[in-house]
């Protein structure tokens, strides 16, 4: 496969805390295989090199990520950033940026992220080359996936003016919208997912934040002080800070299967259904059951005459909840966790 002239930058922070219990700060999401047979990071970092090549991919996460990371068979020979504290996308993409500006003056860098599905390297590559062209003439480019539902997990991106080459300029970015909205998005057809995967020159992403974003103010940055740098940021996601305020802003439509992997209720996308629409993970047996999720690591879940569930046994817990409510699983876990705190709502 043809490789790319650029840097890829991954994004891996966080623990995934909607896909509890599971996924711990021990053990976060992307070290678990909800996409394949294979780890969420191993999967990504596979296909970066496929991309860029190994010694051309930094990581951007935390210090104890990091370590957590290290010892997958991809990982050799890939550069870590280790953030002093968690402070969102836009600071994140700034210092992997001004890292590589200053390592390779006028290089370009590709933002992905560690928990996506992407079904098709040679797919992803070719949008990548278009989106690299795009990039050459100054734009900051987002990858837009076309929508084949009324997601209301996802942001949005409204296409506008074409640009040749299959890119458009991007005339909005949308935050996630309700189900009605995001029924008309799908039915309008200038309407595609964010999918989150970025492509710029680093030089002209630096440009943009300190033109747009005095949120993140790149001063300690370029004085060598990066606790410092974290420390004055806010946190702020770089689709706020740059993408929906700046100028020069495209799109170019993904020709790859994607999905990101945001929820137990992605599973039976990603890691495939029986023909009872059930996904399931671990060992299972499965009676007059239907379109569950069911996940189970040391035990054999038996699941009988329900349907529409999540079914999760992990790390000394069992979580049982609709599929419908698994977008708000942080939010409820914290209301058990009150609970536990206040020796209320506990069985016999």
């Amino acid at each position: 496969m043809k490789r790319l002239d650029a840097y890829a930058v991954i994004l891996a922070g966080g623990i995934g805390s909607r896909f509890w219990p599971a996924s711990t700060p021990r053990r976060p999401k992307q070290l678990l295989p909800l996409a394949g047979p294979d780890p969420l990071i191993d999967q990504t970092l596979t296909r970066a090199r496929g991309l860029v090549g190994g010694d051309r991919i930094l990581v951007v996460t935390s210090a104890e990520l990091a370590e957590a990371f290290a010892p997958l068979r991809t990982a050799r020979g890939v550069t870590f950033l280790r953030e002093p504290r968690a402070r969102g996308t836009a600071p994140a993409l700034a210092w992997a940026a001004h890292e590589l500006e200053r390592r390779d003056p006028g290089c370009t860098m590709i933002s992905l992220h560690a928990d996506h599905r992407i079904d098709s390297a040679d797919a992803l590559t070719e949008t990548l080359e278009r989106g690299l062209e795009v990039a050459a003439e100054g734009y900051l480019v987002c990858v837009a996936a076309r929508p084949d539902r009324p997601e209301t997990g996802y942001g949005y991106v409204r296409s506008g003016a074409s640009l040749g080459r299959g890119a458009f300029e991007v005339e909005s970015f949308v935050e996630k919208p309700d189900a009605a909205t995001a029924a008309d998005y799908l039915a309008d057809g200038r309407y595609l997912w964010n999918t989150g995967i970025f492509v710029w020159r680093a030089a002209d992403l630096l440009a943009a934040v300190d033109a747009h974003a005095p949120e993140v103010p790149l001063a300690a940055l370029r004085a060598g002080e990066v606790e410092r740098f974290f420390d004055t940021s806010d946190a702020v996601a770089i689709d706020v800070a740059v993408m929906e305020r700046a100028e020069r802003i495209a799109t170019v439509e993904a020709r790859f299967e994607w999905d990101d992997v945001g929820v137990w209720d992605a599973l039976p996308r990603t890691r495939g259904t029986d023909p009872d629409g059930n996904a399931v993970v671990g060992t299972a047996r499965l009676a007059d059951a239907r379109d569950n999720v069911v996940w189970s690591e040391s035990v054999r879940a038996n699941v009988i005459g329900v349907s529409g569930l999540v079914i999760v046994e992990s790390n000394g817990e069992l979580l049982v909840m609709p599929r419908a409510l698994s977008a708000r699983l942080t939010e409820l876990q914290s209301r058990l966790d009150a609970l536990s705190a206040g020796d209320s709502g506990s069985g016999t």
